[in-house]
């Protein structure tokens, strides 16, 4: 399950960084079906595959300070993921976007490899 998951992940943040190279470049190929379909489908597999793996794991927010923190990073991600692809304006706001939402990315993983808190 871990090999899986890691694998999402990885595959999650290369599609996104595509998508974002894509709405630096050439936005108009954004809009190539698999690129509206796959990376829901490939984070939807994420999510449910993290969630069997808290349970499995016994590794609940709210009882566990790092996993709690894992997923507020993670939602603080999915934010700045859309905030960089959907609502900045122009390329300056994407590049900072996408620079925070990288940054969000770093926490989550040494979060997950660490088991330790950073900021909570």
């Amino acid at each position: 399950m871990l090999h899986l998951h890691m694998t999402l992940a990885a595959l999650s943040i290369a599609l996104f960084t595509f998508r974002f190279a894509l709405k630096m470049t050439n936005p108009e190929k954004l809009q190539a079906r698999w690129l509206k379909i796959t990376p829901h489908v490939i984070d939807t597999l994420l999510f449910v595959v993290g969630i069997i793996m808290m349970v499995q794991y016994a590794l609940y927010p709210g009882q566990v300070p790092w996993m709690t923190e894992k997923l507020l990073a993670v939602v603080a991600y999915i934010f700045t993921g859309y905030y960089t692809l959907k609502l900045a304006r122009n390329n300056t706001m994407r590049i900072i976007g996408y620079l925070g939402a990288m940054g969000w990315v770093i926490l989550v993983a040494r979060v997950a490899m660490t088991k330790q808190n950073f900021l909570l």
